[in-house]
């Protein structure tokens, strides 16, 4: 059975940094996918999630820096692969490593990454998913025992194999984000990551030398003791999705495990931090 969407047509101004984070309130409210814009956002909410009130919680559209209208529509089962051919574009990190959608050409870069989000978060075109990209392409993963918490299309698993991590384990809650990477290991021919459905729970008496976490802030806030318990020694945390003025509350729940700071990158805003213990 077809499933019906609301769809949400945003009109932003100015664009930066106000569509980043008006997609990561919206995500955490019900809506499973977004499409950027000449003019700002298409975002798709399930009807059956859908409330009136769902957009109460977004504090952006109460901000007066931006301008934010939106007009909504109701629609049937969405073409994913066709709306994410129209709007997805590849993107090169570093001149080093390439994201791009199967039917782009094979880039002239060291890494070449084909991923098909479909409604799943982490093309690389997000500002932690390409600094994410970013700490893995300048971190030795030879050898390492990796985890991708929250592992989205499977974007950062990939990379780590890519890089010479082995064993990983790439894990998400959201069932979409489960297949998708699923579909994406195999597209990329990787060998070595384990793809599994579920949350923290999960990682009772597993042992990691990288932990990739780029989720929201609340939850890190929350499981960033199990994530620190799991940490073999000289371990290292890589933690995003969240904003600068962040960091601060980040570093002070990671100092509480004796975790220290070691490092973080800043594009638009968001940030990706490196913790080791």
């Amino acid at each position: 059975m077809a499933i019906s969407y609301i769809e949400y047509q945003f009109t932003i101004t100015p664009k930066d940094p106000a569509t980043e984070i008006l997609m990561a309130e919206l995500g955490e409210t019900g809506f499973e996918s977004f499409v950027e814009t000449e003019d700002g956002l298409l975002a798709y909410i399930q009807k059956e999630l859908w409330t009136e009130d769902v957009l109460n919680d977004i504090y952006i559209l109460e901000n007066n820096d931006f301008s934010i209208s939106y007009v909504i529509n109701e629609i049937e089962q969405v073409n994913w692969n066709e709306e994410w051919e129209k709007n997805f574009t590849p993107i090169v990190v570093d001149n080093r490593c390439t994201v791009r959608a199967p039917f782009h050409e094979v880039p002239n870069t060291e890494f070449d990454v084909i991923i098909e989000p479909k409604m799943s978060f982490g093309t690389g075109h997000h500002e932690t998913t390409h600094m994410m990209i970013q700490h893995l392409l300048n971190t030795d993963l030879k050898d390492k025992k990796v985890l991708d918490m929250g592992s989205g299309t499977g974007v950062l698993a990939i990379v780590a194999e890519m890089r010479g991590a082995h064993p990983i384990d790439a894990i998400d809650i959201d069932n979409w984000c489960y297949l998708n990477a699923l579909e994406n290991v195999e597209r990329n021919n990787c060998k070595q990551i384990t793809v599994e459905e579920g949350d923290a729970s999960l990682l009772e008496g597993r042992s990691y030398d990288l932990i990739i976490a780029n989720i929201n802030r609340n939850i890190l806030l929350e499981d960033i003791p199990t994530y620190v318990k799991c940490l073999q020694p000289n371990g290292m945390l890589l933690l995003s999705g969240f904003y600068k003025e962040d960091i601060p509350a980040i570093s002070e729940k990671c100092l509480e495990h004796s975790l220290k700071f070691v490092e973080n990158l800043e594009k638009n805003h968001w940030v990706a931090v490196k913790y080791v213990n």
